[in-house]
């Protein structure tokens, strides 16, 4: 029993130190900064300069000029007055603009189109071997107009910048995967000169037929509650002449240890690890190949590589904190930062911390084996293991076809077989009778109506009904053949509230336990028969030896 409760003790603590720290690794304005940057920027309730509508390229230079380059310059306020000491902030008055914003286009090249007949060039699809990465002059011309004279700022929008020119990383997006690179324009000087830069750049067709991306990127940093933010502003221009705009707010916190709580939490969360790691040793020397065998190991080593992988990629955003520091201090935050490796780095050691939660959480499971309840769905899923796996099989191969089938049928019908995984999702969605189906009814007018019958019938009658046949069946013989195990929890609670004195024995309990002990100390007479049989025979045994002895020896006495 007290190894019982040792172990218990030993998963809670453990459990609470892991959700302290990863819950203390989270900033609790994150939410209200994302919610209000993304009303600020995106201008949902616009429809004139609305960021999620735009479908054509003259509606993003709209909202570039009438909206985006507005928003990030602090001008007057309400009453007229000037907006004195917020040099750098964005029109909200509370967010401060580190360095400036940058937009970048990645292009493609002009290729041959397999009809030349008809059009002789044709713009493709982006892709890493297709991408222009030359020098142009203004309007993407070769050759120098001497008698048009614009701005550095131009003039570099039309040059290729590298990667490590730009502090830029790959990118990936709805449609396609982008490199760090491209052609930049940055959004610095007074608001007057930007708004004239974007009018010249709009005349000089700087977005055109061979734009596949622009990326607007800054990083924001709000004092009143000390939180940098990441902002990521993409739009995908396809092939087919349609925009697709996404925008991601990415809020760190690159304080580390703000309280006594959460360093005290960390050091002894090292001690805890350290010791699980010494234990599973042991136990993998002593099992060898049959440790991996067993599913609490597994998830053992999953908690262990979570956390050693969250020390790891720790130490590498305090890394990547300090470099940020090192030039926010240099610069005043004059300088354009790009957060988008720290956003990385941030949301693996969000992944990992998360992992670790839940295989946290999964280890009480094993810890109320001994209830009846707890026991009785692992022993189901013990039994159904093998089951289950052949039906997935199985499964898999039904759900498959019917994934080619709609994704062939209505690719170009339903947004939501736009792609597989769309389709896919989709398809589970109809599973779980949580689907529209008057969207495809609507599709098509034959196939719509008899795809979707079909795809119930076999998936939703017959596949589910099989899987839930299968977990009734190991449900019903993991109940017959159910363990004792479970009375030691309630004999364990039951002796731990008459220790503290919360609970006393009843009249009953009482009487229970003096019949236990007089049970244990009661011998029935048939059961010493055969050993009282055993020593009769050896006492006649003895006395048949000693006559023939005492025979013997008369005899040769002549007696």
């Amino acid at each position: 029993m007290l190894t019982i409760i040792r172990e218990f003790l030993i998963t809670l603590i453990f459990a609470i130190l892991v959700l302290l720290i990863t819950y203390l690794n989270r900033e609790e304005n994150s939410f209200f900064q994302v919610n209000h940057l993304q009303a600020y920027f995106l201008n949902q309730r616009q429809t004139t300069v609305d960021y999620t509508k735009i479908n054509t390229i003259d509606e993003y230079w709209y909202w570039l000029e009438n909206s985006f380059v507005s928003n990030i310059r602090a001008q007057q306020w309400y009453n007229g007055d000037i907006p004195q000491y917020l040099n750098g902030f964005l029109n909200d008055k509370s967010n401060r603009l580190i360095g400036w914003a940058t937009m970048r286009q990645l292009r493609v090249k002009s290729e041959l189109c397999p009809n030349q007949r008809v059009i002789l060039t044709c713009q493709h699809s982006y892709s890493f071997s297709n991408e222009e990465t030359e020098l142009f002059q203004t309007g993407w011309k070769n050759q120098t107009i001497e008698d048009e004279i614009y701005s550095s700022s131009i003039l570099k929008a039309f040059n290729y910048t590298t990667s490590d020119e730009s502090d830029t990383y790959t990118y990936a997006g709805e449609f396609g995967t982008y490199r760090g690179g491209g052609y930049v324009y940055e959004f610095r000087g007074r608001l007057s000169d930007m708004k004239t830069n974007l009018s010249a750049l709009h005349q000089l067709d700087w977005i055109d037929e061979k734009t596949r991306a622009v990326f607007i990127q800054l990083t924001l940093y709000n004092p009143s509650v000390q939180l940098l933010m990441a902002v990521t502003l993409l739009a995908e221009f396809l092939p087919t002449g349609g925009i697709y705009t996404t925008a991601r707010f990415e809020p760190i916190n690159f304080y580390t240890f703000t309280s006594i709580l959460q360093l005290v939490c960390t050091i002894f969360y090292i001690f805890f690890i350290i010791y699980f790691i010494i234990i599973e040793i042991r136990l993998l020397f002593k099992l060898r190949l049959k440790y991996f065998h067993q599913f609490w190991s597994i998830i053992q080593l999953g908690i262990i590589g979570c956390s050693l992988g969250s020390a790891g990629v720790y130490f590498w955003r305090f890394q990547e904190t300090n470099r940020i520091s090192h030039l926010f201090e240099q610069t005043n935050g004059y300088i354009y930062i790009n957060l988008q490796l720290a956003v990385y780095v941030n949301d693996i050691l969000t992944f990992l911390l998360g992992y670790c939660c839940f295989f946290s959480m999964i280890k009480f499971v094993q810890l109320f084996r001994f209830n009846q309840r707890v026991s009785l769905f692992a022993e189901t899923l013990k039994y159904c293991a093998k089951e289950l796996i052949s039906f997935s099989i199985m499964f898999a191969i039904v759900f498959i076809s019917f994934l080619s089938l709609f994704y062939l049928l209505f690719v170009s019908k339903l947004s939501s077989c736009s792609s597989l995984l769309r389709t896919a999702q989709m398809l589970f969605e109809m599973t779980l009778m949580k689907f529209d189906a008057s969207e495809i009814m609507g599709a098509d007018a034959f196939l719509g109506p008899f795809c979707f019958t079909l795809f119930i019938l076999l998936v939703v009658f017959v596949c589910l009904s099989m899987f839930f046949s299968i977990i009734i069946d190991s449900f019903h013989h993991a109940k017959d053949n159910q363990k004792e195990d479970q009375v030691m929890l309630s004999f364990m609670v039951k002796k731990f509230l008459r220790w503290i004195g919360l609970k006393k024995q009843t009249q009953s309990e009482i009487q229970e336990e003096r019949d236990c002990r007089m049970r244990s100390q009661y011998f029935d007479p048939i059961e010493n028969f055969p050993d009282r049989m055993d020593q009769l025979l050896e006492a006649l045994n003895r006395i048949y030896i000693n006559q023939k002895i005492e025979l013997s020896r008369l005899e040769k006495a002549g007696l």
